[in-house]
């Protein structure tokens, strides 16, 4: 594929957002069946038309994208909602009222009419609605449901900037709309709720002890590290968000000691003549000497300031070439589920 790709530059704050011509050209692309990536609170993402099979097929093959990888449909009113979904759990009203809109996808059973490729051809579909105005926005214009990964070459971090996707997608892809850097900065937290118990598939911007106060329970699922399942959510199947250098997390039983390994691990390495990227914390960035590349990945007293910074700093390390990486790692609770789950896939599981 090899197309121009158009750019507009859209102030999110604009009233009648959909009437803005910028919006209203992306989603006659969208109605014609062509991509559009556009701004979530999340990260950029990379849609098309959710119910022609066609349109989603471009969208894989936009990204590289392994086709069993089911894709998300965003919707932006419960009008939407009720023509693709075959019924409406008590417990999923409850999530929707405590986080719509906002980054929780939620897994229903799906209707007839739902594009076979966007659901990977499960009987479930993948459904959120954005809280982001200029997201809403495009999907109201266009009239119809808009399937969207993150708008990324499959395998790489995923963007929170136009500028992120436009190094990966320029020319394979119809137009992006910028609306300026992503808020939350890892994808919507993924829950089935087609069980009994209400099964978080992907973690993200919604944590489990949140969902765990709506719901009173939640399960997580074994497949989000494994591989041998036909994954229902985007993110439980291959490596993800990678930089090109390799990767390893280093852990440690405090802080200081993980610094100090951090630091041995990378005199190692740099003494075998390997140019070194660190993946460091503001409370740690200094204590790290040597003609490294290290960058600093927000705080580890604020990790929702983590989460905002991730994909960026991966990419940062891309931009300066280095052979491998060595990033520090938080705890597995609130929004750091999903950062480590993040850093895991982008590490491909190498924890030191």
């Amino acid at each position: 594929m090899n197309q121009r790709t158009k750019y507009w530059n859209v102030d999110k704050i604009v009233d009648g957002l959909e009437d803005y011509p910028q919006v209203h050209e992306a989603a006659a692309i969208v109605r014609n069946n062509g991509l559009i990536a556009f701004p979530t609170e999340t990260v950029y993402g990379l849609g098309g038309n959710g119910l022609v099979d066609e349109t989603v097929e471009k969208i894989y093959t936009a990204k590289g994208r392994p086709s069993d990888n089911p894709l998300i449909l965003h919707i932006a009113d419960r009008v939407q909602l009720n023509e693709l979904v075959a019924e409406i759990p008590l417990m999923a009203e409850a999530l929707m009222e405590a986080f719509w809109p906002g980054p929780l996808t939620i897994v229903f059973p799906k209707k007839p009419g739902v594009a076979m490729r966007a659901s990977a051809g499960l009987d479930t579909v993948a459904i959120r609605m954005p809280d982001h105005p200029l997201a809403l926005a495009l999907i109201r214009a266009a009239q119809l449901p808009i399937a969207a990964p993150s708008a990324n070459l499959s395998g790489r971090p995923s963007p929170t900037t136009a500028q992120h996707v436009l190094e990966d997608l320029d020319g394979r892809i119809d137009g992006v709309l910028d609306g300026g850097p992503t808020g939350i900065g890892v994808e919507s937290t993924v829950v089935d709720i087609t069980g009994d118990v209400p099964m978080i598939l992907r973690p993200g911007g919604v944590t489990a002890e949140q969902i765990v106060e709506i719901t009173g329970e939640v399960a997580i699922d074994p497949g989000i590290l494994g591989e041998e399942a036909a994954p229902k959510s985007p993110g439980m199947k291959y490596r993800h968000y990678a930089p090109k250098g390799e990767m390893w997390l280093v852990r440690g039983e405090n802080p200081a000691q993980m610094t100090q390994r951090v630091r041995e691990l990378a005199r190692a390495a740099a003494d075998e003549g390997k140019k070194v990227g660190i993946l460091a914390t503001e409370e740690s960035v200094h204590s790290y000497d040597g003609g490294y590349t290290v960058v600093p990945c927000g705080e580890r007293s604020d990790l929702i300031s983590v989460a905002r910074r991730l994909y960026d700093v991966l990419r940062q390390f891309d931009q300066a070439g280095v052979d491998v990486i060595f990033a520090e790692t938080f705890p597995e609770s609130g929004v750091g589920a999903a950062i480590m789950n993040r850093l895991a896939k982008a590490a491909g599981n190498r924890y030191l």
